[in-house]
């Protein structure tokens, strides 16, 4: 699902690009600074056989695959690439999909040289509402108040890729706002990366 188009994007920022991503295998949103936010997943299939929830492994692998070949294109290679660590305490169906996903892309974004920082779902709610535990709907109203350049249309996917997109942007002394000091605590609870050239 794509919710706006990447180009043309007149209200791109100047560089540096950097670009918020909140994985998952059925909406992965990724938002740029260069004005554009999109959401990728899919839907997972179900097998017609009622006594069976998932497809087969080869077919399950392939559509993982596919959508990690999918964001990988979509994310390209910014100046820095901001993803939501995962969420540990979550679990049910999935969690080792979920990991697999996690990973690929962050051994995908590494491999290629692209300099990537972590944040907790708790610290992106942090700096998008100043509070570490706010709920899903409060994110994504926060984040249409202060960037409404970048359209969520209510998903809260999108929004989350939007506020680590932000964070980034704010960490590396381009911030897209003026946030207050409560909200920008969540970038000291951040793992950063090393930048050639940088004394930080």
């Amino acid at each position: 699902m794509t919710l706006t188009a990447p180009d043309p994007a007149p209200q791109a920022l100047a560089p540096p690009v950097v670009v918020g991503i909140d994985p998952s295998l059925t909406g992965t949103g990724i938002a740029s600074s260069n004005g554009w936010v999109e959401v990728h997943g899919y839907k997972r299939p179900r097998a017609k056989d009622p006594g069976i929830t998932q497809l087969p492994h080869p077919e399950r692998i392939q559509a993982m695959r596919d959508l990690l070949a999918l964001v990988a294109t979509t994310i390209g290679y910014p100046d820095l690439a901001v993803i939501e660590l995962p969420a540990v305490s979550r679990s049910g169906g999935g969690a080792h999909e979920r990991g697999w996903f996690w990973w690929q892309l962050y051994h995908h974004l590494t491999t290629n040289e692209v300099p990537v920082a972590l944040m907790a779902p708790n610290a992106r709610a942090l700096y998008a509402t100043g509070k570490g535990n706010a709920a899903k709907g409060a994110v994504i109203d926060a984040v249409s108040r202060r960037y409404p350049a970048w359209t969520t249309d209510g998903n809260d996917n999108a929004a989350d890729a939007v506020t680590l997109m932000a964070a980034g942007r704010d960490w590396l002394g381009h911030p897209l706002t003026t946030l207050p000091k409560t909200h920008r605590a969540a970038l000291d609870k951040a793992t950063w990366p090393t930048l050639p050239g940088d004394p930080r």
